[in-house]
């Protein structure tokens, strides 16, 4: 059904994989170049102090459930809007053909991307206008 997406999904999961890999063996330098850094600098009166941290979250976070869940459902509507468009238009068509077949993969393909780039926008939209009733 979504055959066309499954290749560049692979490519992008792996390079996305190795990415990770490298990032984290460069912070891991990092880190210990701070640590060298500050072990020279570190006197005992330091690890006598209480370290406190503030409780508050930034507004930058506070939305990633609202933009996930409105990615989510717009996908979930777009597959379900394009069930129904496959379904009425070729609905007794022979399944066998090919061009129905890659037909019925477009119309998929096509309201899945549009009803989850709809829900993302919607997100940004609610976004915006909480922001702009905080201020």
């Amino acid at each position: 059904m979504l055959d066309f997406i499954s290749i560049p999904l692979m490519v992008g999961i792996i390079t996305l994989g190795i990415y990770k890999l490298f990032e984290l063996f460069a912070r891991k330098k990092e880190r210990m170049a701070l640590i060298e850094k500050l072990g020279e600098k570190l006197n005992p009166e330091i690890l006598n102090t209480k370290i406190s941290f503030p409780l508050k979250f930034t507004d930058d976070k506070a939305f990633g459930t609202l933009k996930v869940g409105s990615l989510l459902l717009g996908v979930g509507l777009g597959l379900l809007i394009g069930f129904f468009i496959s379904y009425f238009y070729y609905g007794n068509a022979n399944t066998n053909d090919y061009y129905i077949r890659e037909m019925v993969g477009v119309i998929y393909g096509a309201s899945v991307l549009l009803f989850g780039g709809l829900g993302l926008v919607v997100s940004f939209i609610i976004e915006l206008k909480l922001s702009k009733k905080k201020d």
